[in-house]
């Protein structure tokens, strides 16, 4: 038998939920989407800013994985250096700008959320940086230099290495990007289940699935063919794989409804 009393407490509470959720027509989400968008592209702008003054600086750090082999940049067209300067100027940029960057993102996903669900934006922009600086930090540190003595030392010893700038810059770029996006995959798997898209049993449920997909973009993004390094990127994301299924339990909305229930 039904429980009246409990009937209307449950429509109380999915009318106070609605709420809390202010309404908002297709043009003020335009508007709002145009806004968030001017306020990112001015703080990337910005950070470029900052970032050129410290080109050379940058330059180095690009640099020093081939410094260790004393091995100097080539290059073939008169704009090749510039392009390196704006481009890691471009990078160093975002990196700077991108928590103010990720609180536009918040700030136009916010009104869809609920109130409790808004205390997620510190975690979620710490995490966000973090997460991104961490898998940057491993693919410069360990995946290039060992891909570098992978495809120089080894695979081309008896040859003379004429690294060009555009072939490097794409190079670096691939791995330090590659990976510092890879390491996101928690922060996705966060949206997902807080918008109750995924849940943890579905995501457990589907792990030989992901295992396999984790490989297929390892093999794709691993700059030398050889199964070690391949395995070097994909590992890291399966444990992140498994931290996301701790984050979606965490966060899905079947968990907080049985623990509000149990407040209640």
């Amino acid at each position: 038998m039904v429980d009246p009393a409990e009937e209307i407490r449950k429509a109380r509470e999915a009318v106070t939920s609605r709420a809390e959720l202010p309404g908002m027509s297709l043009m003020e989400h335009l508007d709002e989407l145009r806004k968030r968008i001017v306020r990112s592209a001015l703080f990337l702008c910005i950070g470029f800013l900052v970032a050129y003054i410290f080109h050379e600086r940058l330059y180095g750090f690009v640099q020093a994985p081939l410094d260790r082999l004393h091995i100097k940049l080539n290059y073939t067209h008169p704009m090749d250096p510039l392009n390196l300067y704006l481009q890691v100027s471009l990078i160093g940029g975002a990196i700077l700008a991108s928590p103010f960057i990720l609180y536009q993102v918040w700030l136009f996903i916010a009104p869809g959320l609920y109130q409790k669900e808004r205390r997620f934006v510190v975690p979620f922009m710490g995490a966000t940086v973090g997460l991104f600086l961490l898998g940057a930090g491993f693919g410069y540190f360990y995946v290039l230099p060992g891909a570098l003595k992978i495809l120089i030392i080894d695979f081309g010893s008896k040859f003379n290495p004429m690294v060009t700038i555009e072939e490097y810059t794409g190079f670096f770029l691939s791995i330090i990007l590659g990976l510092g996006i890879s390491f996101e995959m928690p922060i996705l798997i966060f949206f997902l289940a807080l918008f109750g898209i995924v849940s943890p049993r579905f995501l457990w449920k589907n792990i030989r699935y992901a295992i396999l997909a984790v490989f297929l973009v390892a093999a794709i993004i691993t700059p030398s063919p050889d199964p070690w390094t391949m395995c070097i990127y994909a590992v890291p994301m399966l444990g992140l794989y498994l931290v996301g299924i701790g984050v979606a339990w965490w966060v899905h909305p079947s968990r907080r409804k049985a623990k509000e229930a149990k407040a209640s």
